[in-house]
C-alpha cells in the first residue's frame, strides 16, 4: 500500500514538473501581434473586423458541399448494381441524376454559377 502511494506522488510530482516546464518554454512573446493571432483565410487582422463578407463566395462553398455530398451518394450505387434489379436500379438511378441535373439548372438560371459579377 505504501509502494502504490509513494509511486503516486512521484508521478504527480513528475507530471508537475513537466507541466511547468512546458509552460516555461513556450511563453509567447505578448507584443508580438501577429504570431498571437490566429490566421482566418487571408484577411488582414490589422484592419477592421467588420469588413463585409462576400454572399457569393459562401453561394460557391454550399453548392460545392451539396454536390459533394451528391458525389458520396452516387459511389454507393455503382456497388449496389448487381444486388438488385437491373430495371428498378436503372430506374432509381435516372431520378436521382435527373434531381441532381435541375438542380444545377436551377442554379445556373438563378446566377449562382457565375464566378464574377
Amino acid at each position: 500500500m505504501l509502494l502504490i502511494i509513494l509511486t503516486s506522488i512521484i508521478l504527480l510530482l513528475l507530471t508537475l514538473v513537466m507541466i511547468s516546464l512546458c509552460l516555461y518554454i513556450s511563453k509567447k512573446k505578448m507584443f508580438d501581434k501577429e504570431k498571437n493571432s490566429s490566421f482566418e483565410c487571408g484577411f488582414d487582422l490589422k484592419s477592421n473586423a467588420r469588413l463585409p463578407f462576400s454572399l457569393h463566395f459562401f453561394l460557391i462553398t454550399l453548392i460545392f458541399l451539396i454536390f459533394d455530398v451528391e458525389i458520396t451518394l452516387i459511389l454507393p450505387m455503382i456497388f449496389t448494381f448487381n444486388m438488385c434489379n437491373t430495371y428498378l436500379w436503372f430506374f432509381i438511378s435516372l431520378y436521382f441524376f435527373f434531381i441532381l441535373l435541375m438542380s444545377l439548372y436551377y442554379e445556373w438560371i438563378q446566377g449562382m454559377l457565375l464566378w464574377s459579377y
